[in-house]
């Protein structure tokens, strides 16, 4: 079936890491923009970080720039986030998504994570991270 599975969360100290797996299976990434979102107990889900199809587009929210790395390796149909000097307020439901907008060779990310741009959605993976 056509599925994005994260894996990698857990519980750490602040100051830890982790790095986060979003693999794809039933479909090619190839073509697709990825995007990581989280999401905090009673809080809007956010967009974090996103990268294009090619890879030469990458974006982040202000709070994740310097710690956080977004990558992609098509080869294995897996996208990646690793996460260094981890805060408290990065804890959350971590989400990734894929879009390609219809029309388009290659996909670009959305300039403000807009919701309606993604076409699959996986269940999400805990990430904990302790005072």
């Amino acid at each position: 079936q056509v599925q994005l599975v994260e894996s990698g969360g857990g519980l750490v100290q602040a100051g830890g890491s982790l790095t986060l797996s979003c693999a794809a299976s039933g479909f090619t990434l190839n073509p697709y923009a990825i995007g990581w979102f989280r999401q905090a107990p009673g809080k809007e889900r956010e967009g974090v970080l996103c990268i294009s199809s090619e890879g030469g587009n990458v974006t982040y929210v202000d709070s994740v720039k310097g710690r956080f790395t977004i990558s992609r390796d098509n080869a294995k149909n897996t996208a990646y986030l690793q996460m260094n000097n981890l805060k408290p307020e990065d804890t959350g439901v971590y989400v990734c998504a894929a879009g390609w907008p219809a029309g388009r060779r290659y996909s670009r990310c959305p300039r403000k994570y807009e919701h309606d741009y993604w076409d699959y959605w996986g269940q999400g993976t805990q990430v904990s991270v302790s005072s």
